[in-house]
């Protein structure tokens, strides 16, 4: 424990007196993060938590509510079954996603978030159409359709919707 200040001292000299000597005692010496700069990510109030997990080689992914984690779930699935070798791992897959997801929707905490079950045959039929276009031809598509046409059988994104609905009022 350090000693307390003497009432005649200033808080600066006592404090420069403390430190010289710590310095002349070689406290100072082999430091973790000597010589190294100060993280600019100062500004950010969990700076202390995302490094300790970045250390740790831990994604922040646990700190979210079950909800969000499956809605992100969710929206990283096409990419997740795209590199899947059988359609049986694919399914699998699918299927413990949808038994998370239910066993949410039985006891749903944390914020509530829209989520349900994701429908395994469209899935499925995406992820063979990905398979059979993959070897036709290796470049990106070019065009893609709008999201408000009516051959777009895809649901539009919560943004979309608001959009929209705006644009109507407006009008």
């Amino acid at each position: 424990m350090t000693e307390r200040k003497p009432l005649g001292v200033t808080f600066e000299s006592w404090i420069d007196k403390q430190i010289r000597e710590a310095t002349e005692r070689g406290e100072f010496e082999n430091l973790r993060g000597a010589g190294k700069p100060i993280p600019s990510s100062v500004d950010d109030e969990n700076w202390w938590l995302k490094g300790y997990l970045r250390g740790e080689g831990v994604r922040a992914d646990g700190l979210l509510p079950p909800s969000l984690i499956l809605r992100r779930d969710i929206e990283e699935l096409p990419e997740l079954v795209r590199n899947m070798a059988s359609e049986r791992e694919v399914r699998e897959t699918i299927s413990e996603l949808n038994q998370r997801i239910v066993d949410w929707l039985r006891m749903p905490h944390g914020p509530y978030v829209r989520v349900g079950p994701v429908n395994t045959e469209e899935v499925v039929a995406q992820w063979r159409s990905d398979r059979t276009a993959a070897p036709r031809s290796k470049q990106p598509k070019t065009t893609t359709p709008s999201p408000h046409s009516a051959s777009s059988a895809a649901e539009p994104t919560w943004w979309q919707r608001i959009t929209r609905r705006r644009s109507t009022r407006q009008a």
